[in-house]
């Protein structure tokens, strides 16, 4: 997601320094114009938004905090625009550890691989509504910006929207769990699924689950990370989500199974093991 992201932006004109855990990662990016940074605490000094995506909280630690981290080299002309799912407590913490004066913005994204290239992302973004406006025209090069309220307001909004993804997808296993069960064909399922609500999910997986090939757009781990942070969120809030519960199970046995690099729709095939 970060290459694309910064591949977008290199296109849109930008002028881009960059960094990644793994330098042979950055290295294509470089050789598009952008400049190779050997610290996050160097790219952060050379910016005025630096954008960090990553896998979660505990990446995100790691490439913020410490001697070499964005906070070291962030100023008060830095705004570090934030766009991993990584949870409110994330946000919490980043803003804590920033130097005086430097801006922070949650900016969670929806959307894979394919959105980030075609600049299709659904941007949730949150904080002082001046600074949403100021970086609203950069974030657009890369989606639709949705406003969503102040600073962790953008996690809280991911999660919404990912509580839907990881519920749709246990959902649409169970309905093909079922029709097997019942002597469905395959056929007659997707069409019964064609007159749903679950209309376009069954349509969008239906290749994947009759071949058995899932390529990853948004992988299972990273699925069953956000159904767990769904989970802490919630149990942080005494709120009760047996339906993620399950989906979550479905996503953790999947991944245990050994598919967690695939797609998270891999999930189909453990749930309705007939495929």
């Amino acid at each position: 997601m970060g290459e694309r992201i910064a591949r977008r932006l290199l296109d849109a004109g930008h002028e881009l320094v960059v960094w990644n855990r793994t330098a042979a990662k950055a290295e294509p990016l470089a050789g598009l114009g952008a400049t190779a940074a050997a610290t996050p605490a160097e790219a952060a000094s050379r910016v005025e938004a630096a954008i960090t995506m990553v896998t979660d909280a505990a990446a995100l630690i790691e490439v913020t905090e410490g001697p070499e981290g964005v906070a070291a080299g962030a100023t008060e002309r830095t705004t570090v625009v934030q766009m991993s799912t990584v949870g409110p407590p994330a946000i919490s913490r980043l803003e804590s550890v920033l130097p005086p004066g430097t801006a922070l913005l949650d900016a969670p994204v929806l959307g894979s691989r394919s959105e980030a290239e075609g600049g299709t992302l659904q941007i949730y973004a949150s904080g002082p509504p001046e600074l949403v406006e100021r970086w609203t025209p950069l974030l657009s090069e890369l989606g639709t910006v949705h406003p969503v309220g102040p600073l962790g307001a953008g996690q809280a909004a991911k999660l919404v929207a990912n509580t839907t993804l990881v519920g749709v997808i246990g959902v649409l296993g169970e309905a093909l769990a079922v029709a097997e069960g019942l002597g469905l064909s395959r056929e007659a399922a997707f069409e019964v699924l064609g007159t749903t609500a679950l209309a376009s999910q069954a349509e969008r997986r239906r290749a994947n689950f009759e071949s058995g090939d899932y390529p990853p757009r948004f992988t299972l781990s990273l699925a069953r990370k956000d159904a767990d942070l769904i989970l802490a969120a919630a149990a942080a809030s005494n709120i009760e989500l047996p339906v993620v519960e399950a989906a979550r199970a479905w996503l953790a046995e999947a991944e245990d199974a050994g598919h967690g690099e695939e797609d998270y729709s891999v999930v189909l095939a453990r749930i309705a093991p007939g495929s």
